[in-house]
């Protein structure tokens, strides 16, 4: 078992980095890739995965910038995001498939994503093998309801005042769709919240650009929601990657 926090994870492309949490209760624990929003690999991931550990699962969050410029990679991610396949999904595979080979994971593996990493956890959610997936404000695409009725449980959580096509709107319709398709779920819209609720980012990982999209699209931490989505998500992965629930292929 790799216990360091920094490591690399063979992809088809080449060794990405990740950063890995390990929880400090023994063995064995289900484990959670951890998507990253527009700002890449930053301390706020690293403190999610941490959380996550923190709370019994074996976390690993790679950086999905690891091959390029991030204008260059957005633009891939901006291409697969759709189709649900390419270069960045055999990144987030190789992820999972590195905390299924860990000694100390029971196989049964989700997925969590906040933002453009909530796309992919959605995207996620049908045909690559995850368990559970956590949806914040992450959107919910216009084709799925072509793919949802064969989804894993997924947990939703969206800010009641992101009038971004990632926020409540598509939280709603999100909510409705598992519904209708008996996904088993837990959708939430905070009122009074905005895009990003959940990301509380260090001053050293925001540039002046990502400054200015925060400005325009309402990005804001909320300390009260961000506890309330987590006591949420971490429940739901209890009940969903228990040791003995069966693991996809």
């Amino acid at each position: 078992m790799n216990t360091e926090p920094l490591v690399e994870l063979e992809t088809p492309h080449g060794l990405m980095p990740a950063y890995a949490a390990v929880p400090a209760t023994p063995p064995p624990w289900p484990g959670i890739v951890v998507i990253h929003d527009f700002t890449g690999m930053s301390q706020d991931l690293r403190q999610h995965a941490d959380w996550l550990a923190g709370v019994g699962f074996l976390a690993i969050a790679p950086n999905l910038y690891w091959w390029g410029s991030r204008l260059r990679c957005l633009r891939t991610i901006m291409h697969e995001l759709g189709p649900r396949r390419g270069r960045t999904f055999d990144d987030i595979e190789a992820a999972r498939q590195w905390l299924r080979d860990q000694d100390g994971c029971t196989g049964v593996v989700g997925v969590v994503g906040f933002c453009m990493g909530g796309g992919y956890a959605i995207a996620l959610a049908e045909g690559h093998g995850f368990d559970a997936s956590a949806v914040n404000y992450g959107g919910c695409p216009s084709d799925a309801e072509d793919w949802l009725p064969r989804a894993c449980p997924v947990v939703g959580s969206f800010g009641g005042a992101d009038k971004s096509p990632l926020g409540a709107r598509a939280g709603e319709r999100l909510e409705n769709l598992l519904t209708q398709f008996d996904v088993p779920h837990d959708v939430k819209i905070y009122p009074g919240t905005g895009h990003g609720f959940m990301n509380n980012h260090a001053p050293q990982d925001q540039t002046m650009f990502l400054r200015f999209l925060a400005r325009i699209s309402g990005t804001q931490y909320d300390h009260e929601a961000t506890l309330d989505a987590r006591r949420r998500i971490a429940a739901f992965f209890r009940e969903h990657l228990r040791s003995d629930a069966p693991s996809s292929s």
